[in-house]
Formats: structure tokens, sequence, C-alpha cells
């Protein structure tokens, strides 16, 4: 764990409504200017969750705008084993990240690359630096092979597509060290909602949790933060119980949820980890609106409450929390996203004044 203490700064999750990369980053650096972080711009098809990361996987093929793997085309094969010699390349000494085909490309990482110009202008002044990456259960659960069966359920297929979600994170995170600042990498898992439920019957805890701790193994190979962010509701020890360092949840929804894992919560805190509160909501415009930083800050200091009942000082609660947004805006309108923003600083900065 590194001894990095958040103390309540605001830090926000990745996506913006925005055209303009330029734009969206002047919002971050607005808000969250100790810790910013790199936007994705959901209206750019190749910064969609899915398709960013699919570059570099083999037997990648599109159809019908759909991405998929395809294991039946002849050089499949060959695509294999030199995806598993480009990966194990890395692991010598100097090995060039960025000219790896784990990297983001011009085209897919545009964000990634407007934000390290920005802080190449201003280094040294940042706490911390935020990137992210789809989760590995999002991931493999989203992604088909060619006979339209998700690639977590093919254990070859699965075990790439961790690995180049791995290798991206620590190209982040060797990064965001570069530029002399502590390196948080997130793993935005929404499918992880799902957990429990038919729809992922077969999937394990140890299933996912290995998946997890194979990435959150990588960042900190770079002395970097691993955050898991789910947007709703899932079983909390599962992610309590991992490697992670930071747990991001929705605190203005699923509180009373998440509060259920006393134990595994007191745990994660005895061991130095970071809860991110996702008390600022950004489910839909109209909720946003009847939002004032007083009342967010109020439930979120009485919820602070509620985990200081477990045994927890006020003290260690604030030193090892974030103020965040509930999910990321991408599919706000640019008012309320801004919103969203204000708010989250705001709520930061009363919390910490309490």
């Amino acid at each position: 764990m590194s001894a990095f203490t958040p103390n309540g700064r605001p830090l926000l999750i990745g996506s913006l409504p925005l055209e303009d990369h330029t734009a969206a980053l002047d919002l971050v650096f607005d808000h969250t200017p100790e810790i910013p972080l790199w936007v994705q711009l959901p209206r750019f098809k190749e910064e969609g969750m899915i398709r960013q990361f699919m570059n570099g996987l083999p037997g990648v093929a599109e159809k019908k705008d759909t991405w998929f793997i395809d294991t039946q085309t002849p050089q499949f094969d060959e695509e294999f084993i030199q995806f598993f010699e480009d990966y194990l390349a890395l692991s010598e000494p100097n090995a060039d990240f960025q000219a790896s085909r784990f990297a983001f490309t011009p085209l897919t990482g545009k964000g990634f690359f407007h934000f390290l110009e920005r802080v190449d202008r201003d280094t040294g002044r940042f706490a911390a630096l935020k990137g992210q990456v789809t989760g590995p259960i999002t991931f493999c659960t989203a992604v088909k092979d060619d006979a339209e069966r998700d690639i977590f359920y093919n254990d070859p297929l699965r075990d790439a597509a961790v690995k180049r979600l791995a290798m991206n994170a620590r190209w982040q995170a060797k990064e965001f060290v570069k530029r002399g600042a502590t390196p948080i990498v997130f793993l935005d898992e929404p499918a992880l909602a799902g957990f429990g439920t038919s729809a992922f019957i077969t999937i394990t805890r140890a299933d996912v949790q290995s998946c997890i701790d194979e990435i959150a193994q990588e960042i900190h190979a770079e002395n970097g933060l691993v955050g898991v962010h789910v947007c709703a509701n899932t079983e909390w020890d599962l992610l309590l119980d991992t490697a992670i360092d930071i747990i991001s949840f929705d605190a203005f929804s699923y509180f009373d949820k998440f509060i259920l894992y006393p134990s595994a919560i007191k745990k994660f805190l005895g061991r130095g980890g970071i809860l991110a509160w996702g008390i600022v909501p950004t489910g839909d415009a109209d909720l946003i609106s009847e939002q004032t930083s007083d009342k967010l800050t109020e439930k979120l200091a009485g919820q602070i409450r509620r985990v200081t009942d477990l045994g927890i000082s006020e003290k260690t609660i604030m030193a090892q929390s974030f103020v965040t947004p509930s999910c990321g805006t991408g599919s706000l309108d640019p008012a309320s996203a801004t919103r969203v923003l204000e708010l989250t600083r705001a709520v930061s900065e009363k919390i910490r004044a309490q």
C-alpha cells in the first residue's frame, strides 16, 4: 500500500459528454487540480469502454460495427503466439511499453495523450495522476469470440485480454511516474453489478479476484494505486478482499448496501485501503439539479459517522477518503456534467473544512 493519503480530496470518474479534449481537460483541471485524470469522450467511438482496449489482441475483427475475436482465421495461432511473446518481452529491463501493442494508439488514446501534454506544461504540482482501464470482468463479458460466446468463458482468450488490460494499466502508471506523481489507475467494472445473478452464475469469486489481482500486481509494480469502480451495487466483500487500494462506490444510492459488510470494510481500512465516496449523483439531469453541496455534505457526514461506529476514527476515515461523483458523466448533457464536477469539488472542500 502506497503512503499516499487522499485526505478527502475530489477525484473524478473517467468520462465527459464533450466533443473536444481540450475543453474536457479545462473542466478537469479547474475542478480537480491536484489529482486530474485523462478523459474518455464516448462521442468518439474509438474511446468507448470496449473499443478502446481491443487493439493489440490477437484475432481482432469487426462485423457490422461490432468488434470480436475471430479464432478461425488462418493466422490466428501465429498472432496468438506473437501476442504472448510480446507480453513476455515487457519483463525485460528497459522494455519499451510505449512502442508495444499494449499502449494506446493516437486514435484510441487521444484523451490520454492530450492529458500528458497538459501535465507536461505544469509538472511537479500534482499529488497524483489518474487513469483508467475497462475492468477485466466487464471487458471479457462484453467481447465475444467467433462463436458469439463471451471470451470470459474461453480461458486462453480471457488470459490474453486480462494481460492486455494489465499491461496498458502499467504503461499508464509508468507515464505518470515519469512526471513525478503517484499513479492512480481505476478498473471500471459496471458488469460487477450483475455478479451473483443468473447472468453470471458460472463466474466464481475466485475468477473475479484473480483477474483483478493480476492487473493490480502490474500497477503496484510501478508503485501505483489500484482502484475498482462499480457504479451500482455488488457483493462488496468480493472486492474488499482483493489486492486493490481504492474501492469506488455509489454512496448516494447504495451506501446502505455497502455498509452491510462491516468486517470487510474494517479490515480494508485497517490495511490502509481508501474509500472513494460517490456522493454526487450522476443518474439524470433532474436529480442533479435538485442537489446542493450543503445537502450532499450532510449526507456524506452521516455516512462517515456510520463507519466510525465500526470502531474506526473519523480522522482515519477522512485521511483515507476521496470525494467523487457516483459514476462517469459521459451520458449526461454538458451543463449537468459540469454541475456534477462543481458539486464534487464543493463537497470535498466542505467535508474537509468540517
